[in-house]
């Protein structure tokens, strides 16, 4: 059986590194990125008009974003080394908690860029997300 998906991208400005790094890792020096947050949620039938989720339903999300990560040293945020892999388990973690409940569609997986040509994604089990 299909299923219907849409998707909604988020961003935020902020500083990290990670300082597990060998040293001359350009990595472990503190440096900033405009970071890209894209949701991907799903559902096996429509609602409403026809939405998986009204995209003003992901709102709540964006403003998380903007209010805990948004120019911000993500160090001095998170309790772990913050790559893009373990942002992305966070804010999907965040995300089924917090929003998926509210909403018809479920979170199938959420990514984070650091650059447009890099990426962590944390995709969401079957038996998770339905």
């Amino acid at each position: 059986m299909g299923s219907h998906i849409v998707g909604k991208r988020f961003s935020f400005d902020a500083a990290h590194h990670l300082p597990s790094l060998p040293d001359g890792h350009k990595c472990r020096r503190i440096h900033g990125h405009t970071y890209t947050v894209e949701v991907c949620v799903g559902a096996p039938q429509l609602s409403g008009p026809g939405f998986v989720t009204d995209f003003c339903d992901l709102s709540p999300f964006g403003d998380y974003i903007k209010t805990r990560l948004d120019h911000r040293d993500l160090n001095d945020v998170f309790e772990f080394e913050p790559t893009s892999e373990l942002i992305a388990g966070y804010l999907a973690g965040w995300f089924t908690e917090h929003l998926q409940p509210r909403i018809p569609g479920r979170l199938r997986w959420l990514r984070v860029s650091e650059t447009p040509s890099t990426w962590g994604q944390y995709t969401v089990d079957d038996a998770e997300g339905m």
